[in-house]
């Protein structure tokens, strides 16, 4: 049974500059938690120290076993997967070539963390099933570079599960996305989750964050200056001074 991730004191220092310093989260099973803040606060830093990307110091736990001293592709492979803010496709294949490379590089054969709760047979079954999850079935056949901004983001979501994983870590996955698409996008979010895997959330989209996470955390110049429920974020001090703006303001950007 899946124990989730769990991050220790992660600190990211590059020369003088502390990038993270002592960030600690947690993603349960099943739960989605957000990472927010300004600008330069370290979101997208903290991503890539868990996924070995950045070189850090502090203890990372996926499933009960530690992943820290592993490269990335190890990380991966134990059940860490991410998207990128880029999320460049390949414009010449269709969807489900673009999930089958990466079901294909994550050895569907043996996906003992299926996404899907259940051991797939084949690369396409996998490929299927995560379509199926985001809700493209419809454009399975359709090339990358003909798809609207908010399906190319929902397949760099179900690219990132296709391979099987723990814990996806979704970085501003609702870039550019008008409001209707960030909604449809809250709710493939949820369903992901309730299928199993947690979601560590960075977006700038406070609407799609504070509706959707189960906790959130917050950082300013690289520091946790709070975690917990994101009705309580909305009127916390620190993080209206940080990053929300006035009380009044929440929830409308």
């Amino acid at each position: 049974m899946s124990d989730g991730l769990h991050a220790r004191e992660l600190t990211v220092r590059y020369g003088g500059l502390v990038a993270n310093s002592e960030v600690s989260v947690d993603v349960a099973p099943g739960e989605i938690v957000g990472l927010i803040g300004p600008n330069g606060a370290g979101k997208t830093t903290f991503v890539d120290a868990l996924t070995g990307f950045a070189p850090m110091t502090g203890e990372i736990e996926l499933d009960g076993i530690r992943i820290e001293n592993l490269p990335p592709h190890e990380r991966r492979a134990a059940g860490l997967s991410r998207t990128w803010q880029s999320g460049e496709l390949f414009g010449n294949l269709s969807t489900t070539e673009n999930l089958l490379v990466a079901a294909r590089s994550a050895g569907w054969t043996s996906l003992a963390r299926d996404v899907f709760g259940r051991r797939r047979r084949n690369g396409r079954d996998v490929v299927g099933a995560a379509l199926e999850m985001v809700g493209l079935t419809d454009i399975a056949d359709t090339l990358a570079r003909d798809l609207s901004l908010g399906q190319q983001k929902l397949v760099g979501v179900a690219r990132a599960a296709a391979g099987g994983c723990t814990v996806l870590l979704l970085d501003e996955p609702a870039a550019g996305l008008d409001s209707m698409e960030s909604r449809a996008l809250a709710q493939r979010l949820r369903a992901i989750a309730d299928a199993g895997p947690g979601i560590l959330l960075i977006d700038h989209d406070m609407s799609l964050v504070l509706t959707v996470c189960d906790r959130v955390t917050v950082l300013e110049f690289g520091k946790q200056i709070f975690t917990g429920d994101p009705t309580a974020a909305r009127t916390d001090p620190r993080v209206v001074a940080a990053y929300l703006g006035t009380p009044t303001e929440v929830g409308h950007g």
